[in-house]
Protein backbone atom coordinates (compact mmCIF):
# COMPACT_ATOMS: atom_id res chain seq x y z
CA UNK A 1 0.00 0.00 0.00
CA UNK A 2 1.25 3.46 -0.96
CA UNK A 3 0.75 6.19 1.60
CA UNK A 4 -1.19 8.89 -0.18
CA UNK A 5 -1.13 12.57 0.67
CA UNK A 6 -4.88 12.26 1.08
CA UNK A 7 -4.49 9.94 4.06
CA UNK A 8 -6.53 7.34 2.22
CA UNK A 9 -6.41 3.64 1.66
CA UNK A 10 -6.86 1.59 -1.47
CA UNK A 11 -10.43 0.80 -2.53
CA UNK A 12 -11.82 -2.58 -1.65
CA UNK A 13 -12.06 -3.35 -5.36
CA UNK A 14 -8.25 -3.36 -5.68
CA UNK A 15 -7.95 -7.07 -4.93
CA UNK A 16 -4.39 -8.46 -5.06
CA UNK A 17 -5.70 -11.89 -5.98
CA UNK A 18 -7.59 -10.60 -9.01
CA UNK A 19 -6.23 -12.44 -12.05
CA UNK A 20 -7.38 -9.85 -14.56
CA UNK A 21 -5.45 -7.16 -12.75
CA UNK A 22 -2.44 -9.44 -12.44
CA UNK A 23 -2.46 -9.94 -16.20
CA UNK A 24 -1.27 -6.37 -16.70
CA UNK A 25 1.02 -6.16 -13.69
CA UNK A 26 4.51 -4.78 -14.44
CA UNK A 27 3.54 -4.02 -18.03
CA UNK A 28 2.68 -0.32 -18.01
CA UNK A 29 6.34 0.70 -18.43
CA UNK A 30 7.04 0.24 -22.17
CA UNK A 31 10.06 2.34 -23.15
CA UNK A 32 10.16 3.20 -26.84
CA UNK A 33 6.52 2.27 -27.46
CA UNK A 34 5.88 5.74 -28.86
CA UNK A 35 8.58 5.32 -31.53
CA UNK A 36 7.34 1.96 -32.80
CA UNK A 37 5.31 1.72 -36.02
CA UNK A 38 1.71 0.99 -35.17
CA UNK A 39 2.02 -2.57 -36.49
CA UNK A 40 4.85 -3.20 -34.04
CA UNK A 41 2.75 -1.81 -31.19
CA UNK A 42 0.04 -4.30 -32.09
CA UNK A 43 2.61 -7.10 -32.10
CA UNK A 44 3.94 -6.00 -28.71
CA UNK A 45 0.49 -6.16 -27.14
CA UNK A 46 -0.06 -9.63 -28.58
CA UNK A 47 3.35 -10.90 -27.46
CA UNK A 48 2.75 -9.67 -23.91
CA UNK A 49 -0.60 -11.42 -23.81
CA UNK A 50 -2.42 -8.17 -23.16
CA UNK A 51 -4.77 -8.70 -26.09
CA UNK A 52 -5.88 -11.61 -28.22
CA UNK A 53 -5.89 -11.33 -32.02
CA UNK A 54 -9.68 -11.12 -31.96
CA UNK A 55 -9.64 -8.32 -29.38
CA UNK A 56 -6.99 -6.42 -31.30
CA UNK A 57 -9.06 -6.67 -34.48
CA UNK A 58 -12.01 -5.16 -32.66
CA UNK A 59 -9.92 -2.20 -31.51
CA UNK A 60 -8.29 -1.65 -34.91
CA UNK A 61 -11.70 -1.36 -36.52
CA UNK A 62 -13.28 0.66 -33.76
CA UNK A 63 -15.24 -2.04 -31.95
CA UNK A 64 -18.51 -0.86 -33.43
CA UNK A 65 -20.31 -1.61 -36.68
CA UNK A 66 -22.80 0.57 -38.48
CA UNK A 67 -25.54 -1.98 -37.79
CA UNK A 68 -24.82 -1.96 -34.05
CA UNK A 69 -24.78 1.85 -34.14
CA UNK A 70 -28.20 1.75 -35.80
CA UNK A 71 -29.51 -0.06 -32.73
CA UNK A 72 -27.86 2.37 -30.32
CA UNK A 73 -29.05 5.72 -31.70
CA UNK A 74 -31.84 7.04 -33.87
CA UNK A 75 -31.29 8.04 -37.50
CA UNK A 76 -27.85 6.42 -37.60
CA UNK A 77 -25.97 6.85 -40.88
CA UNK A 78 -22.47 5.71 -39.93
CA UNK A 79 -19.73 5.93 -37.34
CA UNK A 80 -17.57 8.78 -36.03
CA UNK A 81 -14.10 7.64 -35.03
CA UNK A 82 -11.63 8.87 -32.41
CA UNK A 83 -8.03 7.74 -32.01
CA UNK A 84 -7.61 5.13 -29.27
CA UNK A 85 -4.24 5.09 -27.54
CA UNK A 86 -2.61 3.69 -24.44
CA UNK A 87 -1.45 5.72 -21.49
CA UNK A 88 1.77 4.13 -20.21
CA UNK A 89 3.71 4.08 -16.93
CA UNK A 90 0.68 4.17 -14.61
CA UNK A 91 1.13 2.63 -11.17
CA UNK A 92 -2.04 2.89 -9.09
CA UNK A 93 -2.27 1.50 -5.56
CA UNK A 94 0.92 -0.43 -6.19
CA UNK A 95 -0.32 -2.08 -9.39
CA UNK A 96 0.57 -1.33 -12.99
CA UNK A 97 -2.17 -0.48 -15.48
CA UNK A 98 -2.23 0.35 -19.14
CA UNK A 99 -4.80 3.12 -19.62
CA UNK A 100 -7.05 3.09 -22.68
CA UNK A 101 -7.69 6.67 -23.83
CA UNK A 102 -9.89 7.87 -26.70
CA UNK A 103 -9.13 11.48 -27.58
CA UNK A 104 -8.51 13.68 -30.62
CA UNK A 105 -6.08 16.16 -29.03
CA UNK A 106 -2.53 15.16 -30.05
CA UNK A 107 -0.64 15.81 -26.81
CA UNK A 108 -3.00 14.32 -24.21
CA UNK A 109 -1.81 10.70 -24.15
CA UNK A 110 1.88 11.61 -24.45
CA UNK A 111 1.62 14.18 -21.65
CA UNK A 112 -0.27 11.84 -19.32
CA UNK A 113 2.19 8.99 -19.96
CA UNK A 114 5.18 11.23 -19.25
CA UNK A 115 3.56 12.56 -16.09
CA UNK A 116 2.75 9.01 -14.94
CA UNK A 117 6.41 8.04 -15.49
CA UNK A 118 7.56 10.85 -13.19
CA UNK A 119 4.90 10.10 -10.58
CA UNK A 120 5.80 6.41 -10.80
CA UNK A 121 9.26 7.29 -9.48
CA UNK A 122 7.64 8.65 -6.31
CA UNK A 123 5.62 5.49 -5.75
CA UNK A 124 2.80 6.08 -8.20
CA UNK A 125 -0.78 7.12 -7.58
CA UNK A 126 -2.81 6.18 -4.53
CA UNK A 127 -6.55 6.14 -5.11
CA UNK A 128 -9.74 5.33 -3.31
CA UNK A 129 -13.35 5.43 -4.42
CA UNK A 130 -16.64 5.72 -2.58
CA UNK A 131 -19.33 3.07 -2.74
CA UNK A 132 -21.21 3.33 -6.08
CA UNK A 133 -24.10 5.39 -4.69
CA UNK A 134 -26.28 7.27 -7.18
CA UNK A 135 -29.04 9.71 -6.26
CA UNK A 136 -32.63 9.63 -7.47
CA UNK A 137 -34.50 12.92 -7.17
CA UNK A 138 -38.29 12.93 -6.71
CA UNK A 139 -39.80 16.40 -6.76
CA UNK A 140 -43.09 16.98 -4.92
CA UNK A 141 -44.96 20.19 -5.71
CA UNK A 142 -47.80 22.01 -3.96
CA UNK A 143 -47.04 20.75 -0.45
CA UNK A 144 -49.08 22.81 2.01
CA UNK A 145 -47.42 21.65 5.23
CA UNK A 146 -43.69 20.94 4.74
CA UNK A 147 -43.15 19.80 8.33
CA UNK A 148 -46.09 17.37 8.25
CA UNK A 149 -44.98 15.98 4.90
CA UNK A 150 -41.43 15.48 6.17
CA UNK A 151 -42.63 13.62 9.25
CA UNK A 152 -44.95 11.41 7.20
CA UNK A 153 -42.19 10.42 4.76
CA UNK A 154 -39.62 9.84 7.49
CA UNK A 155 -42.09 7.70 9.42
CA UNK A 156 -42.75 5.50 6.40
CA UNK A 157 -39.12 5.23 5.24
CA UNK A 158 -38.76 1.44 5.71
CA UNK A 159 -41.79 0.61 3.58
CA UNK A 160 -40.83 3.22 0.99
CA UNK A 161 -37.37 1.69 0.62
CA UNK A 162 -38.91 -1.77 0.35
CA UNK A 163 -41.08 -0.49 -2.48
CA UNK A 164 -38.02 1.00 -4.14
CA UNK A 165 -36.13 -2.29 -3.87
CA UNK A 166 -39.03 -4.11 -5.49
CA UNK A 167 -38.62 -1.86 -8.54
CA UNK A 168 -35.04 -3.10 -9.16
CA UNK A 169 -35.00 -6.77 -8.09
CA UNK A 170 -32.01 -7.81 -10.22
CA UNK A 171 -29.88 -5.03 -8.71
CA UNK A 172 -30.91 -6.16 -5.23
CA UNK A 173 -29.92 -9.74 -6.13
CA UNK A 174 -26.43 -8.45 -7.00
CA UNK A 175 -26.08 -6.84 -3.56
CA UNK A 176 -27.12 -3.33 -4.54
CA UNK A 177 -30.34 -1.36 -4.35
CA UNK A 178 -31.85 1.61 -2.50
CA UNK A 179 -30.15 2.29 0.84
CA UNK A 180 -31.56 5.45 2.44
CA UNK A 181 -33.55 8.54 1.62
CA UNK A 182 -33.26 12.23 2.46
CA UNK A 183 -35.84 15.03 2.33
CA UNK A 184 -35.00 18.56 1.22
CA UNK A 185 -37.24 21.63 1.16
CA UNK A 186 -36.09 23.66 -1.84
CA UNK A 187 -38.84 26.29 -1.98
CA UNK A 188 -42.12 27.20 -0.33
CA UNK A 189 -44.42 24.27 -1.07
CA UNK A 190 -41.77 22.23 -2.87
CA UNK A 191 -39.98 19.16 -1.52
CA UNK A 192 -37.31 16.99 -3.11
CA UNK A 193 -36.72 13.47 -1.85
CA UNK A 194 -33.32 11.96 -2.56
CA UNK A 195 -33.13 8.19 -2.69
CA UNK A 196 -29.58 6.85 -2.50
CA UNK A 197 -29.12 3.74 -4.64
CA UNK A 198 -26.12 1.41 -4.63
CA UNK A 199 -25.66 0.60 -8.33
CA UNK A 200 -22.78 -1.88 -7.95
CA UNK A 201 -20.83 -2.05 -11.25
CA UNK A 202 -23.37 -0.16 -13.35
CA UNK A 203 -23.28 3.57 -13.97
CA UNK A 204 -26.91 3.32 -12.88
CA UNK A 205 -28.88 6.00 -14.72
CA UNK A 206 -31.69 3.69 -15.84
CA UNK A 207 -31.83 1.94 -12.47
CA UNK A 208 -32.07 5.22 -10.58
CA UNK A 209 -34.72 6.61 -12.90
CA UNK A 210 -36.76 3.42 -12.42
CA UNK A 211 -36.60 3.90 -8.65
CA UNK A 212 -37.58 7.57 -8.93
CA UNK A 213 -40.66 6.81 -11.00
CA UNK A 214 -41.74 3.91 -8.77
CA UNK A 215 -41.59 6.04 -5.62
CA UNK A 216 -43.19 9.22 -6.92
CA UNK A 217 -46.84 8.24 -6.33
CA UNK A 218 -46.47 6.94 -2.75
CA UNK A 219 -44.29 9.91 -1.77
CA UNK A 220 -46.77 12.43 -3.18
CA UNK A 221 -49.60 10.70 -1.30
CA UNK A 222 -47.72 10.94 1.99
CA UNK A 223 -46.75 14.58 1.39
CA UNK A 224 -50.20 15.53 0.04
CA UNK A 225 -48.60 17.07 -3.01
CA UNK A 226 -48.42 16.48 -6.72
CA UNK A 227 -45.60 14.90 -8.70
CA UNK A 228 -42.85 16.95 -10.31
CA UNK A 229 -39.67 15.64 -11.92
CA UNK A 230 -38.44 12.11 -11.27
CA UNK A 231 -34.88 11.56 -12.44
CA UNK A 232 -31.28 11.04 -11.34
CA UNK A 233 -28.86 13.86 -10.64
CA UNK A 234 -25.47 13.95 -12.33
CA UNK A 235 -24.00 15.66 -9.27
CA UNK A 236 -22.97 12.28 -7.88
CA UNK A 237 -21.25 13.66 -4.80
CA UNK A 238 -21.70 10.37 -2.91
CA UNK A 239 -19.72 8.54 -5.61
CA UNK A 240 -16.39 10.35 -5.57
CA UNK A 241 -12.87 9.25 -6.37
CA UNK A 242 -9.82 10.62 -4.55
CA UNK A 243 -6.36 10.32 -6.08
CA UNK A 244 -3.03 11.41 -4.62
CA UNK A 245 0.60 11.55 -5.67
CA UNK A 246 3.92 12.46 -4.03
CA UNK A 247 6.82 13.54 -6.21
CA UNK A 248 10.33 14.14 -4.81
CA UNK A 249 11.94 17.29 -6.19
CA UNK A 250 14.74 15.34 -7.90
CA UNK A 251 12.28 13.67 -10.27
CA UNK A 252 11.27 17.06 -11.70
CA UNK A 253 14.72 18.36 -12.60
CA UNK A 254 15.04 19.74 -16.14
CA UNK A 255 18.17 20.90 -18.00
CA UNK A 256 17.19 24.49 -17.21
CA UNK A 257 15.52 24.24 -13.79
CA UNK A 258 15.95 22.42 -10.53
CA UNK A 259 13.09 20.27 -9.35
CA UNK A 260 12.42 22.53 -6.37
CA UNK A 261 11.86 25.45 -8.72
CA UNK A 262 9.52 23.40 -10.89
CA UNK A 263 7.58 22.28 -7.79
CA UNK A 264 7.22 25.88 -6.63
CA UNK A 265 5.93 26.86 -10.06
CA UNK A 266 3.34 24.06 -10.06
CA UNK A 267 2.18 24.95 -6.54
CA UNK A 268 1.88 28.62 -7.56
CA UNK A 269 -0.18 27.65 -10.63
CA UNK A 270 -2.44 25.55 -8.40
CA UNK A 271 -2.87 28.51 -6.06
CA UNK A 272 -3.81 30.72 -9.03
CA UNK A 273 -6.58 28.25 -9.93
CA UNK A 274 -7.85 28.29 -6.36
CA UNK A 275 -8.08 32.09 -6.38
CA UNK A 276 -9.49 32.70 -9.86
CA UNK A 277 -12.44 30.89 -11.49
CA UNK A 278 -11.20 31.88 -14.96
CA UNK A 279 -7.98 29.99 -14.34
CA UNK A 280 -9.82 27.18 -12.49
CA UNK A 281 -11.93 26.48 -15.60
CA UNK A 282 -8.82 25.79 -17.70
CA UNK A 283 -7.13 23.96 -14.83
CA UNK A 284 -10.12 21.61 -14.63
CA UNK A 285 -10.27 21.23 -18.39
CA UNK A 286 -6.76 19.82 -18.22
CA UNK A 287 -7.96 17.27 -15.68
CA UNK A 288 -10.88 16.31 -17.88
CA UNK A 289 -8.50 15.75 -20.82
CA UNK A 290 -7.40 12.58 -19.04
CA UNK A 291 -10.67 11.64 -17.38
CA UNK A 292 -12.84 12.04 -20.47
CA UNK A 293 -10.41 10.07 -22.63
CA UNK A 294 -10.80 7.05 -20.34
CA UNK A 295 -14.55 7.55 -20.02
CA UNK A 296 -14.98 7.63 -23.80
CA UNK A 297 -12.69 4.65 -24.39
CA UNK A 298 -14.87 2.55 -22.09
CA UNK A 299 -18.25 3.57 -23.50
CA UNK A 300 -19.30 5.63 -20.49
CA UNK A 301 -21.28 8.87 -20.36
CA UNK A 302 -18.66 11.62 -20.61
CA UNK A 303 -21.35 14.33 -20.68
CA UNK A 304 -22.71 13.19 -17.31
CA UNK A 305 -19.17 13.02 -15.91
CA UNK A 306 -18.43 16.56 -17.15
CA UNK A 307 -21.68 17.95 -15.69
CA UNK A 308 -21.01 16.35 -12.31
CA UNK A 309 -17.38 17.45 -12.22
CA UNK A 310 -18.10 21.10 -12.87
CA UNK A 311 -21.09 21.19 -10.52
CA UNK A 312 -18.86 19.66 -7.83
CA UNK A 313 -16.19 22.29 -8.53
CA UNK A 314 -18.79 24.99 -7.81
CA UNK A 315 -20.43 23.32 -4.79
CA UNK A 316 -19.13 25.95 -2.32
CA UNK A 317 -20.68 28.78 -4.33
CA UNK A 318 -17.37 29.60 -6.04
CA UNK A 319 -15.89 27.61 -8.91
CA UNK A 320 -12.67 25.98 -7.73
CA UNK A 321 -10.06 23.46 -8.92
CA UNK A 322 -10.74 19.73 -8.66
CA UNK A 323 -7.04 19.03 -8.03
CA UNK A 324 -4.54 20.97 -5.92
CA UNK A 325 -0.75 20.82 -5.53
CA UNK A 326 1.35 21.82 -2.52
CA UNK A 327 5.03 21.71 -1.63
CA UNK A 328 5.58 19.61 1.49
CA UNK A 329 9.19 19.36 2.59
CA UNK A 330 11.23 18.20 -0.41
CA UNK A 331 8.21 16.81 -2.26
CA UNK A 332 5.32 18.05 -4.37
CA UNK A 333 2.00 16.61 -3.20
CA UNK A 334 -1.03 16.46 -5.48
CA UNK A 335 -4.61 15.54 -4.59
CA UNK A 336 -7.69 15.23 -6.76
CA UNK A 337 -11.28 14.72 -5.63
CA UNK A 338 -14.24 14.58 -7.99
CA UNK A 339 -17.50 12.70 -8.54
CA UNK A 340 -17.06 9.89 -11.05
CA UNK A 341 -20.05 7.70 -11.88
CA UNK A 342 -18.80 5.00 -14.23
CA UNK A 343 -20.01 1.54 -15.13
CA UNK A 344 -18.57 -1.65 -16.57
CA UNK A 345 -21.90 -3.43 -17.13
CA UNK A 346 -25.03 -2.34 -18.95
CA UNK A 347 -25.42 0.59 -21.32
CA UNK A 348 -23.03 0.99 -24.22
CA UNK A 349 -20.48 -1.40 -22.70
CA UNK A 350 -22.90 -4.22 -23.46
CA UNK A 351 -22.91 -3.52 -27.19
CA UNK A 352 -19.60 -1.81 -27.91
CA UNK A 353 -16.92 -4.46 -28.45
CA UNK A 354 -14.16 -1.84 -28.35
CA UNK A 355 -15.29 -0.62 -24.93
CA UNK A 356 -15.24 -4.16 -23.57
CA UNK A 357 -11.74 -4.76 -24.92
CA UNK A 358 -10.54 -1.46 -23.42
CA UNK A 359 -11.80 -2.56 -20.01
CA UNK A 360 -10.00 -5.88 -20.35
CA UNK A 361 -6.79 -4.20 -21.50
CA UNK A 362 -6.79 -2.03 -18.37
CA UNK A 363 -7.42 -4.95 -16.03
CA UNK A 364 -10.70 -3.48 -14.82
CA UNK A 365 -13.03 -5.78 -12.89
CA UNK A 366 -15.25 -3.28 -11.04
CA UNK A 367 -16.61 0.21 -11.48
CA UNK A 368 -14.32 1.24 -8.63
CA UNK A 369 -11.24 0.06 -10.53
CA UNK A 370 -12.28 2.13 -13.52
CA UNK A 371 -12.93 5.25 -11.44
CA UNK A 372 -9.48 5.01 -9.84
CA UNK A 373 -7.80 4.66 -13.24
CA UNK A 374 -9.76 7.54 -14.77
CA UNK A 375 -8.99 9.73 -11.74
CA UNK A 376 -5.28 8.92 -12.01
CA UNK A 377 -5.36 9.84 -15.70
CA UNK A 378 -6.95 13.16 -14.71
CA UNK A 379 -4.34 13.96 -12.08
CA UNK A 380 -1.54 12.95 -14.46
CA UNK A 381 -2.92 15.25 -17.16
CA UNK A 382 -3.20 18.09 -14.67
CA UNK A 383 0.39 17.62 -13.49
CA UNK A 384 1.62 17.53 -17.09
CA UNK A 385 -0.14 20.79 -17.94
CA UNK A 386 1.05 22.64 -14.82
CA UNK A 387 4.61 21.35 -15.25
CA UNK A 388 4.64 22.63 -18.84
CA UNK A 389 3.25 26.00 -17.76
CA UNK A 390 5.85 26.25 -14.98
CA UNK A 391 8.75 25.45 -17.32
CA UNK A 392 8.70 25.81 -21.13
CA UNK A 393 5.11 26.95 -21.58
CA UNK A 394 2.21 24.91 -22.86
CA UNK A 395 2.73 25.51 -26.58
CA UNK A 396 6.14 23.94 -27.11
CA UNK A 397 5.16 20.32 -26.57
CA UNK A 398 1.58 20.76 -27.70
CA UNK A 399 2.45 22.33 -31.05
CA UNK A 400 5.17 19.75 -31.70
CA UNK A 401 2.59 17.00 -31.34
CA UNK A 402 0.04 18.99 -33.33
CA UNK A 403 2.44 19.49 -36.24
CA UNK A 404 3.32 15.79 -36.19
CA UNK A 405 -0.38 14.90 -36.32
CA UNK A 406 -1.02 17.32 -39.20
CA UNK A 407 1.94 15.99 -41.18
CA UNK A 408 0.91 12.39 -40.55
CA UNK A 409 -2.68 13.14 -41.52
CA UNK A 410 -1.71 14.84 -44.77
CA UNK A 411 0.56 11.95 -45.71
CA UNK A 412 -2.24 9.45 -45.22
CA UNK A 413 -5.12 11.46 -46.71
CA UNK A 414 -6.79 9.50 -49.52
CA UNK A 415 -7.24 11.19 -52.88
CA UNK A 416 -10.56 12.95 -53.28
CA UNK A 417 -11.93 10.66 -55.95
CA UNK A 418 -15.07 8.65 -56.43
CA UNK A 419 -13.10 5.39 -56.37
CA UNK A 420 -11.48 6.29 -53.07
CA UNK A 421 -14.83 7.18 -51.53
CA UNK A 422 -16.39 3.91 -52.63
CA UNK A 423 -13.37 1.98 -51.32
CA UNK A 424 -13.68 3.74 -47.98
CA UNK A 425 -17.32 2.60 -47.74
Amino acid sequence: MINAPLGTSAPASANPSNTALNSVSDNSRMPGFYDLPIEHRWASLLERGLLTEEELARLVYGGLTAHVADGLVENAIGLHALPLGIGLNFTINGRDHLVAMAVEEPSVIAAASNAARIIRGGGGFCAEVDAPIMTAQIEIRGVEDIDQATRAIEGDEPSLLELARAAVPRLVERGGGPRTLEIRAIDQGNLVVHVYVDCRDAMGANLVNTVAEAMSGPLCALAKGRPGLRILTNLTDRRCVRVGARIPFGLMDTPARRGAEVADGIAAASRFADLDPYRAATHNKGIMNGVDAVVMATGNDWRGVEAGAHAFAARTGRYRPLAVWHVVGAELHGALEMPLALGIVGGTTTFHAGARVALRLMGVTSSGDLACIAGAAGLASNFAALRALATDGIQRGHMRMHQRAVAHGLALSPPDSKAAKIQAI
